[in-house]
């Protein structure tokens, strides 16, 4: 157990941990010379049964709560100091306010200094103290009367705290280690040396680690838990680690230690806010802030998603957009405090640490945070997929987690869907497999989202057809820009393969169509196009139009119209405008043409396209617009932009 100090400045915490310990955690000449803690200190008290309890002495000074917090982060059980003569002051308060917003439930009152007054002050000072706690988390707490120089009280105090040690608590279940650090120095013989408290998951001599911010993978050399040497460190420990591969300059408070497949920094993240009863003002989107997540504290502005104001004691859904990254991972708590960091406002809880820049206020998002905000892993992941119409990136989600991908637990209708979008086995929680990398790259959705998906893509297409009927169909790239765009590219394809086998759809090279949109030539339709190809591909650059081609076949107009609309409904022909149809071999030579053209120094133009082609400038214009129509360029201002993803007509080439 770690056990966190809290309390006014000069209200005896120092004092009061080196009785309980023997250790003097001011270790710095100026605390020292000044009689004041300044940087963060650590003492440690074994118990009987071998388990040790580790100290954070925290800095009681008004300008120095930005330690304070720091040294908070990770704690399991709070000592809050009151002296019997001063009672609660304003540094009590603010410790305290600190204490509930990061969620702390566990917690002691030591009322410091018993010796210099007498018992109807101890009496007030109990009652004032029951009262300040009374509409918080630790409302309610055991408070003990002591004297750290006479020595009253203080054995009591460590029996309870040793107790307290003892009984089990439920452990932050998430495998993967993280550590936030809080110190850092220069071992002699050792090398560089972090230390801080251990949020979740172990860590072993020998193992692998990323710092974050930033992509260092370090070596761990040695461990000490506790203070003493170790093999291995879990929550519930401070931890010192010896690392190797990196100076001293290149680390420090504010950053964190973590497995590398959750290692993640972000500069926008969505959270539960709550807002500090003791608040004279409401919050409004735009404000900006310190916040303090981790030991780190960097500025940040709030906007707020699901109300235009927020109430002081209200909570609220909001987006922090920060100045500067930080190490953050869902459940995180942080504290808010106003911009000149004069005092405490508001405390957090990350629901996405990878949060988006757009769409974030719609009511999707909103209800997707709704299911992060869930307490238990199970629910939550169920509720994450029933809110992810468009599929759950696993790496991703697991990142943000804090999770690796093998120990998520998936529900039964989870459909998950590997990088060559085939439906596989989702990953079995505590399986023989411990690393994301094992499972590749998966996508998981929803069952019933992915029949919607289907259902959706059928009908896309039929309005399609409605609209074009003489096109073939679009290209799946094309085609999911206008069905699906936010669609995961995994699911898109998973969901189109398995609509193609169970022949719902069908490929005719690169375009898609439905089965009764697929045209099926007539005999005498056959021996017409064996005579139409041959002029049409003769006509080159410049085909003849259907009255033409209707001459010089002896053929009714009506006759070569439906047949030409039968050659573009299986892809052979394109009409590019009303009754002019090039064959495909024809528009594969012109998309290269264009192809060669969008990479000279005009870019793809009309001018260009005219000058390559060797066609008037009203034709090249048609040809480009039909080129637009069908996803293989696109209109930017007077050019036309070759899309990336567009594999149209590569017979051109």
């Amino acid at each position: 157990m770690i056990i966190g100090t809290a309390g006014h400045i000069d209200h005896g915490k120092t004092t009061l941990v080196r009785a309980l310990t023997g250790v003097d955690t001011d270790r710095l000449p100026e605390e020292k010379r000044r009689g004041i803690s300044i940087e963060l200190g650590y003492a440690y008290l074994p118990a009987d049964d071998g388990q040790v309890i580790g100290f954070v002495d925290v800095p009681g000074h008004e300008r120095l709560l930005h330690t304070m917090l720091a040294g908070a982060t990770g704690i399991d059980h709070l000592l809050l100091l009151v002296a019997a003569d001063d009672g609660v002051m304003p540094q009590t308060r603010e410790h305290l306010a600190v204490a509930a917003l990061l969620g702390l439930s566990h917690g002691t009152v030591a009322l410091t200094k018993a010796d210099r007054v007498d018992a109807a002050r101890l009496q007030q000072v109990h009652t004032e103290v029951q009262a300040l706690l009374a509409p918080t988390p630790l409302a309610g707490a055991p408070a003990f009367e002591v004297s750290a120089t006479t020595g009253i009280g203080v054995d009591e105090l460590r029996r309870h705290l040793l107790q307290q040690a003892a009984i089990p608590r439920a452990a932050d279940a998430r495998p993967a280690f993280r550590l936030a650090i809080d110190r850092a120095f220069t071992l002699a013989g050792t090398g560089t040396v972090v230390t801080g408290s251990v949020h979740a998951g172990a860590v072993s001599v020998g193992d692998e680690l990323r710092l974050v911010p930033g992509d260092r993978l370090l070596r761990v050399r040695s461990l000490h838990a506790q203070n003493q040497p170790a093999q291995q460190a879990a929550p519930g420990q401070r931890c010192a680690v010896a690392l190797a591969g990196i100076e001293r300059e290149a680390v420090g408070r504010g950053q964190w230690l973590c497995a590398p497949e959750v290692a993640q920094a972000t500069e926008r993240m969505d959270v539960r806010l709550q807002l500090w009863p003791g608040e004279a003002r409401p919050l409004r989107s735009g404000t900006t802030v310190h916040l303090h997540l981790g030991t780190a504290d960097v500025l940040a502005s709030v906007a707020l998603l699901d109300v235009e104001a927020l109430q002081p004691g209200g909570t609220a859904l909001a987006q922090l957009v920060l100045r500067a990254p930080v190490g953050a991972w869902h459940g995180d708590r942080g504290v808010l405090r106003d911009a000149t960091a004069s005092r405490t406002v508001a405390g957090i809880t990350v629901l996405d640490a990878q949060a988006p820049a757009r769409y974030r206020r719609t009511p999707e998002r909103l209800q997707w945070l709704a299911a992060a905000a869930l307490p238990d892993a199970a629910p939550r992941l169920q509720a994450l997929l029933q809110a992810a119409p468009q599929g759950l990136d696993l790496s991703a989600l697991a990142r943000g987690l804090g999770w690796r991908v093998t120990d998520l637990p998936l529900p039964a209708e989870a459909v998950c869907i590997d990088a060559q979008a085939r439906a596989v086995a989702c990953p079995a929680p505590g399986g023989q497999s411990a690393r994301a990398e094992d499972t590749g790259h998966l996508v998981a959705i929803a069952s019933g989202h992915l029949q919607a998906l289907q259902q959706r893509l059928v009908d896309a297409l039929a309005a399609l057809h409605a609209q074009q009927p003489d096109e073939i169909g679009p290209d799946p790239r094309r085609f999911k820009r206008l069905a699906a765009p936010r669609m995961d590219d995994l699911v898109f394809r998973h969901a189109l393969d398995a609509l193609v086998a169970e022949g719902r759809v069908v490929r005719s090279g690169h375009w898609l169509h439905l089965p009764a949109h697929a045209a099926r030539l007539s005999e005498a339709e056959e021996k017409l196009v064996g005579r139409l190809m041959p002029a049409m591909l003769e006509g080159g650059f410049d085909p003849p139009w259907a009255r033409d081609l209707a001459k010089l076949t002896s053929t009714p107009e009506p006759m070569v119209r439906l047949t030409l609309a039968n050659l573009s409904r299986r892809g052979q022909a394109f009409a590019v405008v009303k009754d002019l149809y090039y064959p495909l071999p024809t528009i594969e030579r012109l998309a290269g043409l264009a192809r060669q053209a969008a990479a000279g120094p005009q870019g793809l133009c009309a001018a260009s396209f005219r000058d390559a082609t060797g066609l008037g400038r009203k034709r090249a214009i048609q040809l480009l617009e039909f080129f637009d129509r069908v996803g293989f360029t696109r209109r930017v201002k007077d050019l036309h932009v070759l899309r990336p993803d567009a594999a149209l007509f590569d017979g051109g080439r």
